[in-house]
C-alpha cells in the first residue's frame, strides 16, 4: 500500500494510507544500514502486518521532491514562517537564517507576522517595508477570538499545497494551526492515546492533512540555526535584494564587503536596501569566513 508519512516518533512511522487509516510502522533494516531515514512527508510503501491494530512496515521511501533538515520534512510546496509583531519581539537574526536556508533548497517563503492584536500600525508598517522590499510576500495575522485577522488569506494561500510551518516557540504558531485546521488537536490526541503520550506540544514535525493535495506541517518551535556549509562567496546568492543592484559593483565577484565601489551597498546607504538584513548579511559571511578556517 502506497501512504504519507504523519508523524515519526522514537522509531515508529505514522503513516496515511490512501485507504484513509493511520497505520503505525517500523523502518526496516535496510534504511539504516543505507544511512537512510524517513522523513515526515514522505510518499511511502508499505507492507500490513495486523490490519486490526493498524500496523505495518515500511518497506520503500519513494523519490524526494525535496528535503529540509530543519524541519525535518520532505516533499514541501512551501514555507510559511511565522514570527510575531510583538510579545516577542521579531529576531531578525533568526528570521534572515530560516530565509537563507530555504533560499538555498529553493522553496518559495512566505512570511506571517502573528499577534497584530497587540502591535500598532507603525511596527507592522517597518516589518512590511523589511521583507517585501526584499521580495517575500508578508501576512499579517492575528489568532486572537475577537480579532482572526489574517486567517483566510493563510487559509487561500497553502489551499492544494504542502507547506512547511516553522517559527520560533511563543509566536503562536500552535494557535493559528489549530485555526487554520481545528482537527489537528484531535488527531494529534489520537496518536498520543496510541503511543501512551501526553497532550500536544509541538516536539515533532507532523503533517495534517487539509483536504484535496492540501497538507500542513506544524514543527517544533526553533530558538537557533546555522547556516549551512558554503562558501562565503556564495552567500549573496542567497539575499535576493540584492540582485538589482549588483550590476553597479565595480568588481564582477563583489561581495558587498570591504569593496569600495559596491552597489549593494550603496544601496543600504540610500535605504533601497534594509540596514538590518545588510547586517545580518555581513554577520553571516564572517561565519562562513571563519569557519573556512578550520
Amino acid at each position: 500500500m502506497i501512504g504519507k508519512i504523519l508523524k515519526g516518533i522514537a522509531g515508529f512511522y505514522y503513516v496515511h494510507g490512501f485507504d484513509g487509516n493511520i497505520y503505525e510502522c517500523k523502518a526496516k533494516g535496510i534504511f539504516r544500514n543505507k544511512n537512510v531515514k524517513p522523513l515526515v512527508g514522505d510518499n511511502v510503501e508499505i507492507s500490513i502486518l495486523d490490519e486490526k491494530e493498524q500496523k505495518g512496515n515500511i518497506d520503500k521511501i519513494l523519490p524526494r521532491k525535496n528535503a529540509l533538515i530543519r524541519p525535518a520534512v520532505a516533499n514541501v510546496d512551501q514555507a510559511l514562517v511565522i514570527f510575531s509583531v510583538t510579545q516577542p519581539e521579531p529576531n531578525f537574526n533568526l528570521l534572515d537564517r530560516f530565509l537563507v536556508m530555504m533560499e538555498v533548497q529553493e522553496i518559495p517563503v512566505n512570511i506571517c507576522f502573528n499577534k497584530v492584536d497587540l502591535s500598532c500600525e507603525d511596527a507592522m508598517r517597518n516589518l512590511k517595508e523589511i521583507y517585501e522590499t526584499a521580495g517575500y510576500p508578508v501576512y499579517f495575522t492575528s489568532t486572537c477570538e475577537d480579532c482572526g485577522e489574517g486567517i483566510e488569506r493563510i487559509k487561500t494561500l497553502i489551499k492544494g499545497k504542502t507547506t512547511v510551518l516553522a517559527g520560533p516557540s511563543g509566536v503562536g504558531k500552535s494557535s493559528l494551526t489549530n485555526l487554520l485546521y481545528p482537527q489537528a488537536e484531535m488527531e494529534t490526541a489520537a496518536i498520543s492515546e496510541k503511543i501512551q503520550r501526553g497532550r500536544h506540544t509541538t516536539r515533532h514535525s507532523e503533517l495534517f492533512e487539509m483536504g484535496f493535495q492540501t497538507y500542513m506541517m506544524d514543527t517544533p518551535g526553533f530558538s537557533s540555526m546555522y547556516i549551512e556549509d558554503m562558501e562565503c562567496g556564495y552567500l549573496k546568492n542567497y539575499f535576493p535584494e540584492f540582485q538589482a543592484f549588483e550590476e553597479n559593483c565595480k568588481f564582477l565577484g563583489c561581495v558587498h564587503i570591504g569593496e569600495k565601489v559596491c552597489g549593494v551597498k550603496e544601496a543600504v546607504k540610500e535605504g533601497k536596501i534594509s540596514q538590518v538584513r545588510y547586517d545580518n548579511y555581513r554577520l553571516f559571511y564572517e561565519e562562513l569566513k571563519e569557519k573556512r578556517r578550520y
